[in-house]
């Protein structure tokens, strides 16, 4: 059932206004009809129930139309208001619908009171959802105007064909310029940075012609002297007028992005130096080690080149003997060379590489390279190496580094009161290579296990606290974890855990 139609009715006349109802009622209309006569009762009707139209005499005893128009307009101006009058003039008729009234009807020709009220609810009902649109827009329009400022993204509209150009608000503020300056190609190539001209101009013509999508970023040079980094994004959009070439886009600020990635560069920079200035620092520790490693082979290659060179002065000439000391010779410079380029890339300035390799043949090359500084310490190197252990694949250098460290921490523990270093290595339950390095030295700082892997914290005299923090970065850059635990007895043990591939 229809919910009943609310009518406010100012009648003096109850016989008019029974008349009023039934004949609106013969019409299919239900209604519910509260009758007023003074300004009083209408005000309160108005203050206390919600109407669907108000229906008004024009003229009564104490009270009359025009002011009862006026009041209900001030009040509920989106309500119908109709006047039923018993005399109208044409000129107070007119008065009154400029003065707001939806319609007029007289009691003399009461048949068309039922069409008026229909055609007065359907004007209302079209203004309210009217209403609600346009605030539904104002809306929509608000939070695409804030989403634009926070996100920093205008939006544009460029007409190839006549070059006419619409500019949102925070496109105006992207590009400086007064919002109520119209916006024209110029204005875009004259703000973009000097170098960048040229490019946005050969752009702009490409995309003229070709009348394709683009996608461009460039820099903006502000009047203060500052630079911008723009992205451009644009889609041809077809228009009702087949010759119009319309392009809809959106211009986003990336000033911080691009700043964010150079300051990110920058620190993967700073991050690489500092690996790099570890490596030199550690092979600095190793010189000694280096020295007596590389003299043993170049003293071997002076040994025999005096040999040979007193066989070839005998008499006949010792060919057989100087084809072997030549032999020797060749052996010893080979393994000089060798050791010189295993321990080059220590210390050289190049991208990481990944390559399968043997964990356990790194691990052998730091115990010879550092059974030199262990002697010096009186400290012995011992490895448990698992023979079955699989290949992974890493950068060869980055991980001789964190051995390297891990074996050197372990000595420098162990300095003066002797001791063994054990470096293992086993493949774990779950598939993966775990290296273990372990000492007896004093062990781990009392309740700061976990901060001797921050950057420049460091429990050595002349400690940089750069060692282990580079290191875990290293393991987890290879999809692995280090840590570190304190031993049941003397000492501490570190591990690593990497991937099998």
């Amino acid at each position: 059932m229809p919910s009943p139609l609310r009518i406010l009715l100012l009648e003096d006349d109850p016989g008019d206004a029974e008349v009023i109802q039934d004949l609106l009622e013969a019409d299919h209309f239900v209604c519910d009809v509260t009758r007023v006569e003074t300004r009083d009762e209408l005000l309160d009707a108005l203050r206390s129930v919600g109407f669907d139209l108000i229906l008004a005499d024009y003229t009564l005893p104490s009270f009359d139309g025009i002011t009862a128009l006026k009041l209900a307009h001030s009040m509920c101006p989106d309500l119908p208001f109709i006047f039923v009058a018993g005399t109208l003039g044409e000129e107070a008729a007119i008065d009154s619908l400029k003065m707001g009234a939806t319609d007029y009807v007289l009691k003399t020709r009461l048949s068309k009171l039922a069409p008026s009220v229909e055609r007065a609810l359907c004007e209302a009902q079209e203004r309210t959802e009217r209403k609600k649109a346009e605030t539904a827009l104002r809306f929509s329009e608000m939070y695409l105007a804030e989403a634009q400022r926070l996100s920093h993204t205008g939006s544009f509209g460029w007409d190839s064909s006549t070059g006419e150009i619409y500019w949102s608000d925070e496109t105006y503020r992207i590009f400086e310029y007064d919002p109520t300056t119209k916006p024209t190609l110029q204005m875009v190539v004259d703000r973009s940075h000097p170098d960048d001209r040229m490019r946005v101009s050969q752009i702009i013509d490409r995309v003229s012609i070709e009348r394709s999508d683009f996608s461009v970023e460039h820099r903006l040079m502000m009047p203060n002297g500052s630079v911008k980094f723009l992205q451009v994004v644009a889609h041809r959009a077809v228009g009702e007028d087949s010759k119009a070439l319309l392009f809809l886009g959106a211009v986003t600020d990336i000033t911080e992005r691009k700043r964010a990635e150079e300051e990110h560069g920058r620190l993967r920079q700073l991050e690489a130096d500092l690996a790099r200035i570890n490596r030199l620092s550690v092979m600095g520790e190793l010189a000694a080690s280096l020295t007596h490693e590389i003299l043993q082979p170049i003293a071997g290659v002076t040994m025999s080149a005096r040999a040979c060179s007193n066989w070839l002065q005998r008499e006949p000439p010792e060919i057989e003997q100087t084809r072997r000391g030549i032999s020797d010779i060749m052996k010893n410079a080979n393994r000089a060379a060798h050791i010189i380029d295993r321990n080059h890339s220590l210390y050289s300035r190049r991208t990481p590489q990944r390559e399968l390799i043997d964990l356990n043949e790194i691990i052998r090359e730091m115990i010879t390279l550092l059974q030199d500084a262990a002697n010096r310490e009186l400290v012995s190197i011992r490895g448990e190496l698992d023979p079955a252990l699989p290949r992974t694949m890493a950068d060869r250098v980055q991980l001789q580094q964190v051995l390297m460290n891990l074996m050197l921490n372990g000595i420098e523990a162990m300095k003066e009161k002797s001791g063994e270093l054990r470096v293992s290595s086993k493949r774990t339950e779950d598939g993966r290579l775990l290296i273990s390095v372990t000492d007896s030295g004093a062990g781990l700082p009392r309740n700061e296990a976990e901060r001797i892997f921050e950057a420049f914290f460091t429990t050595k005299p002349q400690g940089t606290g750069m060692g282990l923090s580079i290191s875990r970065r290293i393991i987890e850059s290879h999809g692995g974890s280090l840590w570190a635990s304190a031993n049941t007895g003397p000492g501490s043990t570190f591990q690593f855990v990497l991937p099998t591939r």
